[in-house]
This record gives C-alpha cells, sequence and structure tokens, in this order.
C-alpha cells in the first residue's frame, strides 16, 4: 500500500481538502502532521459541506483511522467542538479518530499572547489569533510546555499549570498594563473536563503508525498550510509556525520522509494569500477589477477566520521552488473554473528585481518585496466547464493552460479540479 503526501505548492488554501477526500478511499490512514486550528479544509461530500480546522480530511471516512500527529498543537475545546459538530452532521466519531500523547496543548494564555503580539508596537504578521505561534514558541522553550500525555495526570498537571500560569501572568503584564490574567485553578478545571472527554482518542501514535508500515497499510499524510508558509524555507517572517513542506512529515509524525512513495503538489490556477507578506502577484485592482471578480467567483474567503483573501495571477516562479522543494511527483489544479470568462490569463514566469530579471525565489520577504512579476499571457475561455470530466471536454485554451502549468514547474498535471464536488474532477493520468 502507498503512502502519499498531500502538499500546498503555494501560501495554503489550496483546496487541498478535496485531494485528500478523494485519495483517502485507496489508505488506512489520514494524518494530519502540522499547524493547529488556524487550518481550514474544506470538503464537500455526499452533498454536505464540511470545514474543518484541526481534525484530519479522513475523520469523515468511518473506515479510515484519522491522525493528529505529534507535530500538531492542540486546542481542546476546539478539538470538542469540531467533534461536536460533525457528529450532529450524521458522522460517526470514535475510535476511528486518534491524537497523539505528544502533541503540544495551547492555553489561554497562548491567545492573550498572540492577541498582543499582533498589537504592539512591532509589525504585525496577520495571524489567525488562535494561539498556535506561543504555544510552538512554549514547546521549543521546553520548560513552559504541556504535551498531551500530561494531562492524563491530573496532579502532575496541576504542579506544572501553578508554575506556567504565575510566570505567563508576568510576561503579559510587561506586554500591556492591559493584559488578561489567569488563575492557574480555573484553567486546570476547564482543562480537566475537557481530557475526560478527550482520553479515549489519546495515543502513541507514532508507534500507531509505525505498526502500520509494518502491516503493508497506506497512510495519507495531510499537510496544513502551504509550502511558502512553512517556518524555514517560506516567505519568513510573515509564515506559520511550522513545517507545512513534506519536511514536517518526518518530525510531524514520526515516520521518515523515505517511506513516502507519492507526494502530491497542490496549486490554485491563480494564487491567493490570507494576512500580510509580500505577494508579487497580487491584482489589487479595485471593486470592479479581476482580483475581486476571483475573489468572488472563488469564494475566496478564509475557512477558519472569514477574511477575504488577496487574489493575483499564477506565479510560476514561487511554485517551481516550491514544487522543487517537496519534489512533488505531480501536480492537481484547483479552482481551473474560477478562470472561466476571462479574456486572458496571465503566469509569472519571472520577477524584475531593481532593474535586473530574476528566475529564482528569494530568500528573504523584504527582497521579495521588491520583485515585479513578469508576465506570459495567454488566450481565456467562455465557456463554462464544471461539467467537464475528461480532459477533451475541456476548452482548448483551458487545456493550453494547464498545459503550461506543468511545464513551468517541471511536473505533470494527473488531476485537474473545475468545482468543489468529489465529481468536478478530471483525472488527466
Amino acid at each position: 500500500m502507498p503512502c502519499t503526501c498531500v502538499v500546498g505548492l503555494q501560501w495554503g488554501d489550496e483546496a487541498k481538502g478535496k485531494i485528500v477526500d478523494l485519495l483517502t478511499d485507496s489508505h488506512d490512514f489520514v494524518v494530519r502532521y502540522n499547524g493547529g486550528a488556524n487550518a481550514g479544509h474544506t470538503v464537500v461530500c455526499n452533498g454536505q459541506t464540511f470545514k474543518l480546522s484541526l481534525l484530519p480530511t479522513g475523520v469523515l471516512r468511518p473506515k479510515v483511522q484519522a491522525v493528529i500527529g505529534n507535530g500538531v498543537v492542540v486546542y481542546p475545546p476546539r478539538f470538542l467542538e469540531e467533534v461536536s459538530n460533525l457528529r450532529q452532521a450524521g458522522v460517526a466519531i470514535g475510535a476511528n479518530l486518534v491524537v497523539s500523547d505528544r502533541a503540544h496543548v495551547i492555553f489561554p494564555y497562548h491567545l492573550e499572547e498572540e492577541r498582543l503580539n499582533e498589537g504592539g508596537t512591532g509589525k504585525a504578521i496577520g495571524t489567525t489569533g488562535r494561539g498556535i505561534g506561543p504555544c510552538y514558541q512554549d514547546k521549543v522553550g521546553r520548560q513552559f510546555a504541556i504535551r498531551l500525555g500530561e494531562m492524563l495526570h491530573p496532579d502532575h498537571l496541576h504542579e506544572r499549570l501553578v508554575l506556567i500560569v504565575e510566570r505567563k501572568n508576568r510576561l503579559l503584564r510587561a506586554l500591556s498594563s492591559e493584559a488578561r490574567q489567569f488563575d492557574a485553578d480555573s484553567i486546570y478545571q476547564d482543562y480537566l473536563a475537557c481530557m475526560e472527554q478527550i482520553r479515549p482518542h489519546v495515543a502513541d501514535t507514532s508507534r500507531l503508525l509505525h505498526e502500520a508500515l509494518g502491516k503493508g497499510q497506506g497512510i495519507l499524510f495531510e499537510a496544513a498550510q502551504g509550502t511558502l508558509l512553512d517556518v524555514d524555507h517560506g516567505t519568513y517572517p510573515y509564515v506559520t509556525s511550522s513545517n507545512s513542506s513534506t519536511a514536517g512529515v518526518w518530525s510531524g509524525s514520526g515516520v521518515p520522509a523515505r517511506k513516502l512513495d507519492r507526494i502530491v503538489g497542490v496549486i490554485k490556477a491563480y494564487s491567493t494569500r490570507v494576512g500580510r507578506g509580500p505577494f508579487p502577484t497580487e491584482l489589487d485592482d479595485g471593486p470592479d477589477g479581476i482580483g475581486e471578480r476571483i475573489r468572488r467567483t472563488g469564494r475566496e474567503y478564509g475557512t477558519v477566520t472569514g477574511r477575504p483573501r488577496r487574489c493575483g495571477w499564477f506565479d510560476a516562479v514561487a511554485t517551481r521552488y516550491s514544487a522543487a522543494l517537496n519534489d512533488a511527483d505531480e501536480l492537481a489544479v484547483m479552482l481551473l473554473d474560477v478562470l472561466s470568462g476571462l479574456p486572458e490569463v496571465r503566469i509569472a514566469i519571472a520577477y524584475e528585481l531593481d532593474g535586473r530579471r530574476v528566475d529564482h525565489f528569494p530568500t528573504d520577504a523584504f527582497v521579495l518585496e521588491r520583485c515585479r512579476p513578469v508576465y506570459e499571457t495567454l488566450p481565456g475561455w467562455r465557456l463554462d466547464i464544471s461539467a467537464a470530466r475528461r480532459l477533451a471536454d475541456l476548452p482548448a485554451a483551458a487545456r493550453r493552460y494547464v498545459e503550461r502549468l506543468g511545464e513551468l514547474l517541471g511536473r505533470p498535471v494527473t488531476i485537474i479540479s473545475v468545482g468543489p464536488d468529489r465529481e468536478q474532477t478530471i483525472l488527466a493520468k
């Protein structure tokens, strides 16, 4: 059985959830290995639309084992909220969902710390405000972090919280005289109640996955966010706090990356970005411009926050870099239908930087901010393509556009999405 990773090659929101859902039935496990409740995956299944932020997409398939790996940071109230919402929608959740005992836990003081960091005198990054970054900071700092497995031991948990909350209150007061202060006993009681419900789902997921490999079972790894938001390889500092590329598979799940047989790089037919940071192909062309048209047609609003996404033309310089970084075997082109009706479509094939042409993706965000796109223009297509199910059903211009994306990224396009439903998919190879 294969081990597959589905990874976004842009700034997230590439519709990876649909690809994970399409591939789930050919795997036994679906593993989320990075991020927290700041990721948003929208999946249309049997006419129902599900918006997931923390739980793996595989949880929608009762015969598949859904796993939240150790590389994820978990906010217990959000975990229980998502489980409750899915159960109310008729999704059976029990032993089919497990979460790593090594996953780190987000507490209320993490959310307050992030709020103060974003509203301070420094330059805001544009985070989701879910406490993700401060939790990862504590994880790396080691002394003041708590893992999910520790919360199964009440006396130990209380002792740790008393020490940590006292320190956090001093830190928060230093950041702002109006900072919220926290009570260790109150947090302890709230989280103890959460853990009584979460306890049946907690497991040593690394061991579980290694046992699956030994049995020859298939594992599907689901990346959150996109490669250009990877903390090591993205547009730093405007990135997330984890490895959102395939680099996170090994550390975030315990499964060696060399076990991967297939890496599917997911791209939108255009580009989007949420929050701040450089975006060379952004179409900031007003309420009647192409950027706003793409936003409305593609319903480009954050799954988690509802924030309008910044929209622009496809950036082949950035995605060529991320395709190479992930060593993607193939490409899934999503939301191609959104571009229907445009007289022409553009692709950034290079940048102009300080008067000279560059073909590589800069390592520094402040350099990328100075880059201007060099475009290649292709003819658009007028026809609605949402009913296309074969390559031959697409207009010639749409086929040529997809082919050009594959040429520029040096990878074959194997999947084309022309709508949100599972059926609105073309298997090109």
